[in-house]
């Protein structure tokens, strides 16, 4: 008979979630059970447990039968009140009920516009949330390349302006976009949502020279009148380390040199995205050699109101410099916490060709290292051993 009554009662949830006239009666009923129980045992009912339904209300209904049950908690509740004894305080509570159910409808308005009620919507942003962060993730790469990505939005939000695609092509070739929205945090989340799916779809589709130019005319198509987007585009060949940077409006990409131990600036000059009709973007050709790095990062890394962005990029690459002892793992996370900007989105991403295949590191999701590689000793031996049987680096 318990297990029955548990069926029973998992089969009323189910029907009162999906039928919204079902729910409303069950709603109405707790209403005046409250009412009645309140009314002639006020020691043990208190009349404020008429909230109740009016929050599960705000939680299973659509805004139309949300009022209707508003209302008749207020007039039980009303009408309760005015039996009580002389001397206690009435006009006060139903106030307070007004306005929790005033809070309750304008929660559900909001969420009508979206086609949803209850906690539904929530549930939808937080799989949006997901995506994004999803579109992100590093493919696995081959023994011997390490890349990672963070991204600290603006404020602690869970939404950010700034975001990140990768592809590979093939077995030999990756792709990564940072793209870095107009706006921050959530005011730019929405467009980064958007944004991050079409260029997702593009990245590893398009021929690489390609992947600026759609992306700008998709940009376009959205008919923003201020917004705009940068992005940095880099496609390397994980076979001989060379690769492609091409920028949109954004920071340049900035190379660590194990051989000679310097930072090189990788500049490509390009327009914003979303701004010219057929825009010329240049490219800068590279090689990461074992041990070399790179790094591509948004402004919120190396600008800030009172710090210019050359300044900003010494800092960043500075910095870079005391992680070259673990071989750049972690890097990723360690530099957006204590380099990015507080009051802007801040994003980087690694790319790290290690020095010999015993220290490879395989990355799968969002480029956190499987295994750590050998000390800073080895590598050093292992990259003097290199120097002193190559007339020139690989």
């Amino acid at each position: 008979m318990r297990r029955a009554g548990l069926r029973a009662a998992r089969t009323l949830v189910r029907r009162a979630r999906k039928s919204h006239p079902l729910t409303l009666i069950m709603l109405l009923g707790v209403t005046v059970a409250i009412s009645a129980l309140s009314l002639f045992l006020p020691s043990l009912i208190p009349t404020a447990a008429l909230t109740i339904p009016l929050l599960l209300g705000g939680l299973l209904l659509r805004f139309k039968p949300l009022v209707v049950l508003t209302f008749v908690a207020l007039a039980l509740g009303s009408y309760v009140m005015s039996e009580r004894a002389a001397g206690l305080p009435k006009i006060g509570f139903v106030v307070t009920l007004g306005v929790v159910g005033w809070i309750v409808l304008t929660g559900a308005k909001v969420r009508s516009r979206l086609g949803v009620q209850g906690s539904r919507g929530e549930s939808m942003l937080i799989e949006l949330r997901d995506l994004l962060t999803a579109q992100g993730e590093f493919p696995r790469l081959p023994s011997g390349w390490l890349a990672e990505s963070a991204i600290r939005s603006a404020g602690g939000q869970s939404f950010s302006g700034d975001f990140v695609v990768a592809a590979t092509r093939g077995d030999h070739q990756l792709e990564v976009a940072l793209v870095d929205v107009s706006g921050k945090g959530i005011d730019a989340g929405t467009r980064a949502l958007l944004l991050s799916g079409a260029f997702g779809g593009l990245l590893g589709v398009v021929p690489v020279e390609e992947f600026l130019p759609a992306a700008n005319h998709y940009a376009r198509r959205q008919d923003w009148d201020d917004d705009f987007a940068t992005v940095v585009h880099v496609a390397i060949n994980l076979s001989t380390g060379e690769f492609e940077v091409r920028t949109a409006g954004h920071p340049p990409a900035i190379q660590f040199d194990a051989w000679s131990g310097r930072w090189t600036t990788r500049e490509a000059e390009g327009p914003l995205l979303g701004l010219v009709e057929t825009p010329e973007f240049a490219v800068n050709k590279g090689q990461l050699k074992l041990g070399d790095a790179l790094f591509l990062y948004s402004d919120g890394m190396v600008e800030t109101p009172r710090r210019d962005i050359g300044l900003g990029t010494d800092r960043l690459a500075g910095h870079a410099e005391t992680l070259v002892a673990k071989g750049f793992e972690g890097a990723a996370d360690e530099l957006v916490d204590e380099i990015g900007g507080p009051g802007d989105d801040s994003s980087i991403v690694v790319i790290h060709r290690q020095t010999h295949p015993s220290e490879s590191v395989t990355t799968c999701g969002a480029g956190r290292p499987a295994e750590a590689g050998p000390s800073r000793r080895s590598r050093h031996t292992v990259l003097r051993q290199a120097m002193a049987g190559r007339a020139k680096p690989v």
